[in-house]
C-alpha cells in the first residue's frame, strides 16, 4: 500500500516497523512485567487472578520508564488513545486529547466526550503551548511520536511515554496509572475484567481462520500479531496464520485467497474527511468476492478509533466481543 497510507496506520497501532517499531514485537507472553498474575501460563490460557495494586509516588513500568510524582495526578492530558482508555477504566476523564475513542458508546459517548477539550496539532504534531494550557500534573504520549515534546515539557510538567506492543503491556501500564492516582480498586476490577472475557473466549476457541485488514482506498494492510495489539488477540481466539513481513511487506489479495478466510475484520482509516468504506473499494477486486468471508456475509466493518488506536483494556475487552460473536 502507498507508503503514506501504511504509515498512518502504524501510527494508529503504534506497534509499528520501521522508525515507529523500536521495540514492540516482542514476544507475547502472559508473564510479561507488572500485568503477571499467580498461575500464569498454564496450558497457554490466560490466568485470571489479579495481584493488588499498591498506591504509589513512583512506578517504573515494564520498559524501564521511571515515573514520579508529587502527589496522585489529577489533570492528565491524552496524546495517545490508550491514555484515554486507561483514565475511563479508571472513572476518570483527561483535561485534554487528541483522541476520538471516547466519543464511543462504551466510553463517554459522543455527548460527554464533546466536552473534553482538544489538543490542536493532531496525533502527530500536537502543540506544546495547548499542552501546558491546561496545567497538567501528567502527560501521556506514544514514545516513538511524541517523545520529542519531552525536552519542551520538561520542568512544567511529567511526560511519560508508552509503547504497549501486546495486551500485557497495556494491562501493565493500567496498573501502573491506577498506583499513581491512587485508583487502585478501579485498576484490579479493568483488569480482572479483561482478563475474564480473554480466558472465556480463549475456551471457545474457533477453528474460522480470521483476519484483520486497514487501509483507506483499495490498497490495504494485514494487521499481525506482531505489529498490532489488537491482532495479537485473535491468535487465541481464531485461526490466525498472518505473520509480519516487515516495513514494506504485505499479503496480496491472491494470498489472502489461497488461505480461506471465513471471517474478515475491516479497519477503514479516514484521512481527514471519510471517503467511504475499505470493503466497498476492496470489492472492486473480482477476487475479493471469491473470499469465502465475502461470499458468507462475514466481512465485519469495525470501529478503527477500538480496534486500531485504543488499546487498553476497554478497547481490547471490545475487540473480543465483536470478535468472537463473528466468529461463532
Amino acid at each position: 500500500m502507498p507508503r503514506t497510507a501504511l504509515r498512518v496506520r502504524r501510527w494508529a497501532a503504534i506497534a509499528v516497523l520501521g522508525g515507529l517499531l523500536a521495540g514492540c514485537g516482542t514476544e507475547k507472553t502472559d508473564t510479561a512485567g507488572a500485568a503477571a498474575a499467580p498461575g500464569e501460563g498454564a496450558g497457554g490460557r490466560t490466568a485470571t487472578d489479579v495481584r493488588p495494586i499498591e498506591a504509589a509516588a513512583r512506578i517504573t513500568d515494564a520498559r524501564g520508564v521511571t515515573v514520579s510524582l508529587p502527589k496522585p495526578p489529577e489533570k492528565i492530558v491524552c496524546l495517545v488513545a490508550l491514555c484515554d482508555d486507561i483514565l475511563v477504566e479508571l472513572g476518570m476523564t483527561p483535561a485534554a486529547t487528541n483522541s476520538q475513542v471516547l466519543a464511543h458508546p462504551k466510553f463517554l459517548g459522543k455527548e460527554k466526550a464533546a466536552r473534553i477539550p482538544a489538543v490542536p496539532g493532531g496525533f502527530l504534531s500536537p502543540e506544546v503551548e495547548a499542552i501546558l494550557s491546561h496545567r497538567p500534573d501528567l502527560v501521556i504520549g506514544l514514545e516513538d511520536t511524541h517523545g520529542k515534546l519531552a525536552p519542551a515539557l520538561k520542568g512544567a510538567t511529567t511526560f511519560w511515554p508508552v509503547q504497549p506492543g501486546s495486551w500485557q503491556d497495556s494491562v501493565g501500564y493500567l496498573r501502573d496509572l491506577a498506583a499513581l492516582t491512587g485508583r487502585t480498586q478501579q485498576g484490579e476490577k479493568a483488569e480482572k475484567s479483561f482478563r475474564a472475557r480473554l480466558a472465556r473466549a480463549e475456551k471457545q476457541k474457533s477453528d474460522r481462520t480470521a483476519l484483520i485488514v486497514f487501509g483507506s482506498d483499495e490498497n490495504f494492510g494485514v494487521a499481525t500479531p506482531e505489529t498490532d495489539v489488537a491482532a495479537g488477540l485473535l491468535p487465541k481466539i481464531s485461526h490466525y496464520p498472518w505473520k509480519s513481513r516487515g516495513v514494506d511487506g504485505s499479503y496480496s489479495l491472491e494470498e489472502i485467497l489461497a488461505r480461506d478466510v471465513d471471517v474478515l475484520f475491516v479497519e477503514t482509516l479516514s484521512f481527514g474527511a471519510p471517503d467511504g468504506r475499505l470493503s466497498d473499494k476492496l470489492a472492486k477486486n473480482p477476487l475479493w468476492s471469491r473470499i469465502p468471508a465475502v461470499e458468507n456475509g462475514k466481512v465485519i466493518e469495525v470501529d478503527s478509533e477500538v480496534w486500531a488506536k485504543g488499546r487498553g483494556t476497554r478497547s481490547l475487552g471490545l475487540v473480543l466481543d465483536e470478535a468472537t460473536a463473528a466468529l461463532r
